[in-house]
């Protein structure tokens, strides 16, 4: 019922309980793939980029006598080479991940049971249990108009609850809230934050408030901030939506409110015409934001109030084993 309330009004609290949000059993069998190397300080199960003693093989090298370790010693390479050689290895690294979560007023609605908020934290606890292996960390951003909220980075199914907690218990953004931090801000400020590489989740409906351009040619105001977020990380973009949002009902006269604007008109929804437009626009603004994620570099989540989020985040990581490779090389004159 508080999802539905929301069509008429503010939310005043989470929608969904977080046992419902967290589907930790349904995931078990699942992992998702990291492809960029990491700059962690501990041990792990992911590709570093620095020598160490790992267990991942690197270049091979000329023997330095009384440095090197004889048990390295490439025999392959000496043999052919006629000189001693040793072979370097990769540490493996821990993985740091943050998500990001938009909780600006746009983010309150719902009409499918669930607010677009709480689904964003569904799929917050979503990819916190795919990625949680061997010493890896996960932090969050609570992203409101006036300032972001840091959650430290730990590691442990215990310190992940907690963060879920927290963002489930944040409290709500009223509408036409004024502030300083939109999603530009927002992407910039966690890429200054966290500078060691890794995994970073933005959470968000990728609604700019005012921006009305539905050319998919024309960049978002958040598009530079995502692709320099990607250059050192690997990244990726859980957009959420309702249903409302791209399939207007015929419900007659309404009156369609902006809640983070002072927008609002009414509209005769029995009219066939008025909603084809209504539409055809709102698949074109979905259409630009599709295009600019992948321009980025950046991994792409569609997930929808009325649809099953987990069967849409296994889908995704199912098929980003057969694309993450291709869809994360990195720019030229950049090392993974």
């Amino acid at each position: 019922m508080g999802a539905l309330a929301s069509v008429m009004r503010e939310p005043t609290s989470a929608t969904v309980p977080l046992s419902k949000l967290a589907p930790e059993a349904a995931l078990r069998r699942l992992e998702l793939t990291i492809v960029r190397r990491m700059e962690g300080f501990l041990h792990g199960d992911h590709r570093g980029l620095l020598p160490g003693p790992g267990s991942e093989t690197n270049d091979a090298r000329v023997y330095v006598p009384g440095q090197d370790d004889v048990r390295k010693m490439d025999w392959a390479v000496t043999a052919r080479t006629q000189t001693p050689h040793v072979r370097d290895t990769i540490a493996d690294r821990e993985l740091e991940v943050w998500a990001m979560l938009d909780v600006t007023p746009s983010m309150n609605w719902g009409t499918e049971g669930i607010t677009k908020r709480d689904l964003g934290i569904a799929a917050v606890a979503t990819i916190g249990f795919l990625s949680q292996r061997m010493g890896d960390r996960f932090g969050g951003v609570i992203m409101r108009p006036e300032k972001l909220i840091r959650i430290p980075a730990r590691s442990g199914r215990m310190a992940l609850y907690a963060l879920l907690r927290r963002m489930l218990t944040e409290p709500i953004v009223h509408d036409r809230a004024v502030g300083d931090f939109d999603l530009t801000a927002g992407i910039e400020a966690l890429g200054r934050m966290q500078r060691r590489r890794g995994l970073r989740v933005i959470v968000s409906d990728f609604l700019s408030p005012g921006d009305t351009e539905l050319d998919p040619n024309t960049e978002p105001p958040w598009e530079r901030a995502l692709r320099r977020l990607a250059v050192r990380n690997q990244v990726i973009c859980v957009e959420v939506l309702d249903r409302r949002e791209v399939e207007f009902p015929d419900v007659g006269d309404i009156l369609i409110r902006d809640p983070e604007t002072d927008f609002q008109r009414y509209v005769n929804t029995a009219d066939p015409a008025a909603r084809a437009r209504f539409d055809a626009a709102s698949a074109a603004q979905r259409e630009r934001i599709r295009v600019a994620i992948r321009r980025a570099g950046a991994g792409h989540i569609l997930l929808r109030t009325d649809r099953d989020w987990v069967y849409d985040i296994a889908r995704f990581v199912l098929n980003y084993r057969r694309t993450a490779a291709m869809l994360h090389q990195p720019p030229q004159g950049v090392t993974k």
